[in-house]
């Protein structure tokens, strides 16, 4: 399973490194790439992830998640 995240607030690569740590450890995420340029991050995992964590772990940070689409 995929999910492409679009996060808004990343402006460097501590904050794709911060973003990253906050959704690996996210319950099922398997692995995360998280693509400063164009503000997304793409999680992977073997079954489902609640979109109301993904948003929890980043809203944390002090992003926005301004979409979450499943592939």
């Amino acid at each position: 399973m995929k999910k492409i995240i679009t996060i808004d607030g990343m402006c460097c690569e501590r904050c794709a490194k911060r973003a990253e740590n906050a959704l690996s450890a996210v319950s099922n995420v398997v692995s995360v790439d998280v693509k400063l340029k164009k503000k997304t991050a793409v999680i992977r995992s073997r079954t489902d992830v609640d979109d109301e964590e993904i948003k929890t772990a980043v809203s944390g940070l002090g992003f926005t998640v301004v979409s979450i689409e499943q592939k």
